[in-house]
């Protein structure tokens, strides 16, 4: 996970930085896991919390042609079966024609640990690869280790992560959403997606991502255009081998980015089912 990252970053001549050097260098002020509380016997949910310096700005998961995907390692931390990162709704950045989607001032990523033994304590070893940008793109590479106790976590601690998990982006449904349909034409080098969801407006300038579950296919960052209550959103898909495939609409995992709320939403029928 980090090797991929690294060639992706070396590609874009980018050098890596000692991590946490001064904050000038790289824009990262601080980072840290926090602790939270267990959700039930076998979770705990604790948060990882990255603060930026003024002007600076992290990633999302799909960040954009520009952006870089945050890739976090738990190798070696002990007690933990399994770690799965939630993701607060993001910002979409539209500088000099490129567009990127993530964070600026401080950001708190949910983390949901399941404990191998519940009766035992929570030893995190994380290593965090970033992407932090200003008007250049510095990847840091974070360690951080902390030993995980709900009884530790402050008030304060608690209370970043429920916000975050409340900013999350919302069902579809929740929001309206009637129906998402979507058409796959070949190209020469894959496809071109068009998705129709049928749904309220969010209000500002709606941008649709649309994911693919396999992170070897390139997905171009998309163009949108709403109709009354219908958003289309429209994009490419590039897989490694540059030439057209089956695509199966099922596994598209479909986010709609708003004016300070987004909703998501799995799959998309043809347009002639």
């Amino acid at each position: 996970m980090i090797s991929r990252l690294s060639r992706i970053l070396a590609t874009l001549g980018l050098i890596t930085m000692p991590a946490l050097a001064p904050a000038q260098d790289h824009g990262l002020t601080s980072a840290s896991i926090i602790p939270g509380w267990k959700s039930d016997p076998n979770t705990m949910i604790a948060g990882l919390r990255l603060t930026l310096a003024p002007g600076w700005k992290t990633y999302w998961r799909a960040p954009g042609d520009a952006g870089i995907p945050p890739q976090i390692s738990w190798a070696g931390s002990g007690n933990i079966a399994s770690a799965r990162i939630r993701w607060p709704r993001p910002n979409v950045y539209e500088t000099r024609d490129m567009r990127t989607i993530g964070y600026s001032h401080e950001v708190v990523f949910p983390i949901e640990l399941t404990m191998v033994d519940p009766s035992r304590p929570v030893n995190v070893h994380a290593e965090a690869l970033l992407g932090v940008c200003e008007s250049i793109c510095v990847p840091v590479d974070v360690k951080l280790t902390r030993t995980l106790d709900t009884e530790q976590a402050t008030p304060a601690e608690v209370q970043a992560i429920r916000e975050a998990l409340a900013d999350m982006p919302k069902p579809g449904a929740a929001h309206g959403l009637r129906s998402t349909t979507c058409t796959a034409e070949p190209i020469r080098d894959g496809l071109k997606l068009r998705v129709d969801l049928q749904m309220p407006p969010l209000g500002g300038n709606e941008v649709g991502v649309i994911e693919m579950p396999d992170k070897d296919i390139w997905v171009s960052d998309s163009t949108n255009h709403r109709t009354g209550d219908t958003l289309t959103v429209e994009t490419e898909l590039v897989p490694p081998g540059a030439k057209p495939f089956g695509l199966d609409r099922s596994k598209l995992r479909i986010t709609v980015l708003g004016d300070g709320q987004a909703i998501e939403t799995y799959g998309c029928t043809g347009s002639s089912d």
